[in-house]
């Protein structure tokens, strides 16, 4: 009967492992195993949708983003640790009233914590992020680069041994920093919906 169970959760995951390769349990094992290692360093991209607000102004920037990243795994039985670095694009922008917003770019650096079984992964994310804020007045425009932090959820799923897929929730908040172009401090809240490609070595 575990055995059936465990075999039709992988049929039902995209690129999940066929029966043959769920493993015996002990009788009475309450949960599957991750028949995947997800151990070792790996590279990827990714390419989302991200939205969000401007602190102490109405602007609701918003935008695809997508960028690379990449990190490292250990496994220990069905938990996986991991740290994870990417540098994202992003087109969010928006206007009020005579001036724009953008945040054209930001990157985070975070710790992951993760259940694997089967082939799938799902893991909660917390870290780090830095980014850029543009605003522009006029012909006039002024950069700023503002720290923050990023806490997410995803699921990663194994295509193969060495490829994997992966949907992924992130909220990203930059603190604010002095703009003097409008005499005003400004930040960027947002959230980032994003799918991606791995790949292990």
């Amino acid at each position: 009967m575990i055995r059936l169970i465990c075999g039709a959760a992988a049929i039902t995951t995209a690129g999940a492992a066929s029966a043959a390769d769920i493993p015996r349990l002990p009788y009475g094992t309450p949960y599957m195993v991750s028949v995947h290692s997800w151990s070792g360093p790996y590279l990827g991209g990714q390419l989302g949708y991200q939205w969000g607000n401007v602190t102490n102004n109405p602007a609701r920037p918003s935008g695809i983003a997508g960028g690379v990243r990449g990190g490292y795994n250990w496994q220990a039985g069905s938990f996986v640790l991991g740290v994870e670095a990417d540098l994202n694009i992003s087109a969010a922008q928006d206007r009020f009233a005579n001036w724009k917003f953008s945040n054209p770019w930001f990157g985070t650096v975070r710790g992951r914590v993760g259940y694997a079984f089967s082939n799938v992964l799902v893991y909660g994310t917390l870290g780090l992020a830095v980014g850029g804020g543009r605003v522009e007045l006029g012909g006039a425009s002024e950069s700023r680069t503002h720290t923050g932090w990023t806490a997410g959820a995803g699921m990663e799923v194994a295509l193969t041994n060495a490829w994997s897929a992966r949907v992924e929730y992130l909220y990203v908040d930059l603190s604010d920093r002095p703009y003097g172009l409008i005499g005003s401090n400004h930040g960027f809240e947002s959230s980032l919906f994003r799918i991606g490609v791995n790949y292990r070595f």
